[in-house]
């Protein structure tokens, strides 16, 4: 049988790293198990925040690309400000690390460039893309975001084109997400935010989320919504199956995988893990806490300053396959979400493979998160919140206490619904 054709609009790809590329290439991976041949448009020159080559290997053999030149500001915002780096991945100083310069190029991003500045690419991408969808005959597309300007190209394409079947999908959400009040809008920017928003809700065929909570809400906005989470993927190296957990040993290692900005910052657990540190001579010996991936240098320096000092492995942004082996070198997994109650439906990606490595997850965010309700369902760790203190020595302290007797620590359940195949397959049947 003739397999269909389905066009992925995204900005990240391989060689970029970070989670924002994993969604995609998974399904880009698994989609022609079930009948359909993706096809790849994404920029020929794109400016990522991370690199990470080994995830080219996760690239289907002959799989079709299609590549047009992008304009893209962030070399010039760059050179104003070292710190506008960071925009690139979506972080921000904020509170009193904020600069003059920070505000300016923030207030500047905001207002000038909506919804991002991947804005420019929107126009040409249109123009080239009606011409190739027509003549390759290919009827349904994905818009993937953020960066949630390519939501734009599959509206325009949309108008062009009434009879395309258009999949937008939110990886995390527009309006919606933690760091769109930091943006310094003008009341006109905020309108405009919000009018694309509610114009590509209500013009694709479908809305994906990556979150039950998020669907829910794009639903309420008037989307056509449809949760497939992010997941795992079993072929990954290092990764264990259910029921073979494995304890490092050597030290009670607590790892935070990926990149963590101001916005996420967990004080209450340095807090904690400062106090245990002071009051427990045994945990003072055993403790390490390690860190892999980009973590915000005003981060780093408050632990530094703290009785942690002497107890941090930071090893760095590290290639997908390194880290996943590093997941499986840890007693603990930090994961932290934004603390405000609208950012409760976001479910880091790192979740799943987490979940894939067997290890007892520690999570921080709002109160009833989907975070929280996969850890109860999985039965995979404990979520808190950000005024949690003493429960989470409690929490800790339990689990190195188990750790030092040769206990092993708990095993997550029934993770196989996140497998990057099943939810392709899920996938698919929303395509139909």
């Amino acid at each position: 049988m003739e397999q269909k054709k389905i066009l992925i609009i995204t900005y990240y790809w391989p060689p970029a790293g970070g989670p924002g590329v994993q969604r995609w290439l998974k399904f880009a991976k698994y989609l022609p198990d079930f009948g359909w041949k993706p096809i790849i448009y994404t920029p020929e020159n794109p400016s990522y925040p991370l690199l990470d080559e080994t995830l080219m290997k996760d690239v289907p053999e002959n799989i079709e690309m299609v590549r047009t030149k992008i304009w893209e500001p962030y070399q010039l915002a760059e050179k104003l400000n070292k710190s506008n780096k960071k925009f690139k991945a979506g972080q921000f100083d904020v509170g009193k690390n904020q600069s003059w310069k920070s505000k300016l190029s923030i207030w500047v991003r905001g207002n000038f460039f909506i919804p991002d500045a991947r804005v420019f690419w929107v126009k040409p991408s249109v123009t080239f893309l009606e011409k190739y969808l027509k003549e390759n005959e290919i009827d349904t597309i994905v818009t993937s975001g953020p960066p949630h300007s390519l939501h734009l190209i599959g509206l325009g394409l949309k108008n062009k084109m009434p009879d395309l079947k258009w999949v937008a999908d939110f990886r995390d959400p527009w309006t919606e997400i933690s760091y769109y009040k930091h943006l310094k809008l003008t009341k006109s920017s905020d309108k405009k935010h919000r009018q694309l928003e509610s114009a590509v809700f209500k013009n694709a065929d479908i809305t994906l989320a990556t979150s039950y909570t998020d669907a829910e809400n794009f639903r309420k906005a008037g989307a056509n919504a449809v949760c497939i989470t992010n997941g795992y993927d079993e072929s990954d190296s290092g990764q264990k199956a259910e029921g073979q957990n494995l304890q490092n040993g050597q030290a009670f290692t607590l790892s935070y995988i990926g990149v963590l900005e101001q916005l996420r910052n967990p004080e209450n657990l340095w807090k904690a893990l400062d106090e245990l540190i002071k009051e427990n001579a045994e945990f003072a010996a055993d403790f390490k806490l390690k860190f892999v991936g980009r973590i915000d240098d005003k981060i780093l320096q408050s632990i530094e300053n703290s009785s942690l000092k002497n107890h941090i492995l930071n090893l760095g942004y590290l290639a997908h396959g390194k880290a996943v082996e590093e997941m499986q070198n840890s007693d603990l997994l930090l994961i932290t979400n934004f603390p405000n109650e609208s950012s409760k439906g976001i479910i880091p990606g790192k979740i799943f493979e987490y979940l894939a490595s067997g290890k007892l997850i520690l999570s921080f965010g709002p109160d009833k998160a989907d975070v929280s309700k996969i850890l109860e369902e999985t039965q995979a760790g404990k979520h808190f919140s950000y005024q949690d203190t003493e429960a989470v020595k409690s929490f800790i302290l339990d689990k190195f206490n188990l750790w030092k007797n040769g206990s092993i620590l708990e095993n997550p359940q029934h993770i196989e619904q996140f497998s990057r195949k099943n939810l392709t397959q899920q996938l698919a049947e929303v395509l139909k």
